[in-house]
């Protein structure tokens, strides 16, 4: 009996130890507080994976059952022209800054830029006394007609021209001319604005 209760009493005082020891507090709502913004966190991951994941599987499913018009001739919604456009600005401003018009352009590479626009350009953008393109119809979006534009960044055009823009119909002529012609390409759009049709005719025929 001894020995029993001086196990019982033991067992009772290392029990009455361990719920009152300051090192062994016990949980409180102290705690539980603490483990909310964790909760919360985890609800919300859980919330943004399973997102993502309808998303993906949303897209695949629409990409799949070709439900999307990829012709040129349907027009895509207003707002989505409009984010597409604001799109290929600020890509072409954050590139275009990077360019250094290490080539002179002026008057001497206007004849030179015109011969070029003759042969490559015309079709799609047109010139003074060239109002219309059969080529020209049936492209989207459609190309700006350069005889009516103030082209005031020639680092701009010239990024484009060399590099061209994805989803339309402007090729990187990068792979068939040098920085250079390009160059001269840009000297001539840029007065083309101001020329009449005659001149125009004269400086894409002529030959020096």
């Amino acid at each position: 009996m001894y020995a029993n209760d001086s196990f019982h009493s033991t067992n009772g005082k290392l029990a009455t130890n361990y719920f009152t020891c300051p090192s062994h507090p016990r949980p409180g709502r102290h705690d539980l507080r603490s483990l909310e913004p964790m909760h919360l966190f985890t609800k919300v991951g859980i919330a943004f994976v399973g997102s993502l994941t309808a998303i993906a599987v949303g897209g695949t499913v629409f990409i799949g059952s070709g439900m999307y018009d990829i012709g040129a001739d349907d027009r895509p919604a207003k707002i989505i022209q409009a984010i597409v456009d604001k799109l290929r600005d600020h890509s072409i401003d954050l590139r275009a800054r990077r360019i250094d018009t290490q080539y002179e352009t002026g008057p001497k590479q206007i004849p030179d830029g015109a011969q070029r626009y003759a042969a490559l350009c015309v079709g799609c953008h047109l010139a003074p006394g060239v109002t219309k393109s059969d080529l020209r119809k049936g492209l989207y979006p459609c190309p700006p007609n350069l005889a009516q534009e103030d082209i005031r960044d020639s680092r701009r055009a010239f990024w484009a021209i060399k590099h061209g823009i994805k989803m339309s119909a402007m090729p990187a002529w990068a792979w068939t001319l040098n920085d250079e012609a390009i160059w001269d390409i840009v000297s001539f759009v840029r007065q083309m604005p101001t020329m009449s049709p005659e001149t125009y005719q004269q400086l894409s025929l002529s030959t020096h």
